[in-house]
């Protein structure tokens, strides 16, 4: 799956066009390289998304392509 469709996905960012332009900006690094938003997310990578104060570190769980909302959690867990 892209990546911009998995933060979406997931609803670690809420718009898949905010998850697009954070990619092209270099705020969404995956395992610590600068990725673009058409990366193939596997399980196991490692994201960090920086978009305000305090960076988001989060490493895949499960990549599907739906989730619901009481369920999306379960996609990710926050490291740190």
């Amino acid at each position: 799956m892209r990546l911009d469709k998995y933060l979406k996905v997931t609803r670690l960012i809420k718009r898949r066009t905010v998850a697009n332009e954070a990619c092209d900006m270099g705020r969404v690094l995956v395992n610590d390289k600068p990725a673009r938003a058409s990366y193939d997310v596997k399980v196991g990578d490692m994201i960090l998304i920086d978009l305000g104060q305090k960076p988001l570190k989060v490493k895949v769980l499960n990549v599907t392509e739906y989730a619901t909302k009481e369920n999306a959690a379960e996609n990710y867990t926050v490291i740190e």
